[in-house]
């Protein structure tokens, strides 16, 4: 009962098979046939899948055997593992390939692109090794690091695209020609992306600021946090990112806080001119080498320096050093050192004045008369006079 029912079912599907290629014009095919023969491809396919895959295990564990016992590790093995799976499933693909029936000049051409792009990747990888190990030596910075890579890569890439599509009997000259002219549309196109990429590849070479470096750019002050091809990174003490394009960047004023380590910080003073300088720096002095911040050691020691001789004071300056990772917190060191000058002074009854203005009259003796009958007449009369 059983069998009759398949063999009823496969009657309706080779029944339909039959309408639907006859539907479309392609009266005539023998669909038992082509499964068998498609189904057979597969087996095939299947096989040889099996064979490599057992080639390939014996493979990788002579690798293992030979390689393992190098001095060099585990790297010279798993390289080696690398490229011989790539040059199996290579030669997987070429011989499904050929199992299919494709010409041989797409065979040849599938071989000989494969084996270039190996060649492309070996040199890839030998020559980012090499570039990594001589900027390593010398110090360079991580983000023009990560240029020359990207640069080394871009080109490879480039150059085994083109080598490949030559294979396959590509005009090379054609497309390399049309991506001129494409190159050329874009770049008229984004003239200020690669204003600023250019700019940015000026600022990893000139390096005027490194990542972790307080700079102040173009009016804005903060920690580099990064240096991208088009903006550089800035946080601001308020913990605000701001981006500046690499082109206002490069074509502006750079100060730089952090580049030569320690920075010093002044804090204008002023006393009272009946005030000695000598007392306030006895008052003074002890309390800047007291910051737990402050550099206190003999090129940088804080300081108390007369200034400046002014209308109504003796202007100080209060002068002290700061490491460079404490930059960020200068404003800080600032405030707490002014408020300990401030309540040190009031203690030591040092006065620091206030811009005031005084006015003497010289025989003023017409003013007499009218100083007289006002500052002389009682409280109780003191009051504004209607007639007036």
């Amino acid at each position: 009962m059983a069998t009759s029912s398949f063999t009823l079912l496969w009657e309706q599907f080779e029944e339909s098979l039959q309408d639907t290629s006859n539907a479309l014009g392609m009266s005539g095919l023998n669909w038992q046939e082509l499964m068998v023969a498609g189904i057979g491809q597969l087996l095939v396919s299947l096989m040889i899948l099996l064979l490599f895959g057992v080639f390939y295990w014996l493979l990788a564990n002579l690798l293992k055997l030979v390689l393992g016992r190098t001095r060099y590790g585990e790297k010279p093995f798993i390289a080696a593992k690398r490229v011989l799976r790539y040059l199996i499933g290579l030669a997987v693909i070429i011989a499904i390939l050929a199992q299919y029936n494709a010409p041989d000049a797409v065979l040849k051409g599938a071989a000989r692109a494969g084996l270039m792009a190996l060649a492309f990747y070996v040199l890839w990888l030998l020559l980012s090794r090499g570039l990594t190990s001589n900027l390593s030596r010398h110090h360079i910075d991580s983000s023009l690091e990560q240029l020359c890579k990207n640069t080394l890569s871009v080109a490879l890439i480039a150059m085994g695209t083109i080598t490949v599509l030559a294979q396959f009997g590509f005009d090379v000259l054609s497309i390399v020609a049309g991506l001129g002219i494409v190159g050329i549309a874009v770049g008229f196109a984004a003239q200020s992306t690669l204003a600023n990429f250019i700019a940015g590849i000026t600022l990893l070479i000139e390096r005027p600021f490194r990542i972790g470096d307080w700079v102040k750019i173009h009016g804005e002050e903060g920690k580099v946090i990064r240096i991208a091809f088009r903006t550089t990174w800035l946080r601001t003490r308020d913990n605000v990112f701001t981006m500046i394009p690499n082109e206002r960047v490069a074509t502006s004023d750079i100060i730089n806080f952090s580049v030569e380590g320690p920075t010093r910080i002044r804090i204008p003073l002023g006393i009272a001119y009946k005030e000695s300088v000598a007392h306030a720096r006895e008052v003074i002095m002890p309390l800047l080498s007291a910051h737990p911040m402050v550099i206190t050691n003999e090129q940088m020691q804080p300081r108390l320096q007369l200034r400046e001789l002014a209308d109504s004071s003796l202007n100080l300056s209060a002068q002290v050093w700061v490491h460079a990772k404490d930059i960020e917190v200068k404003g800080r060191i600032s405030c707490e050192l002014l408020e300990t000058i401030k309540l040190a002074l009031d203690d030591a009854n040092i006065e620091m004045p206030f811009p005031h203005l005084q006015l003497f009259i010289d025989e003023a003796k017409g003013l007499e008369p009218w100083l007289n009958s006002e500052f002389k007449r009682p409280a109780a009369n003191l009051k504004p006079d209607a007639e007036h």
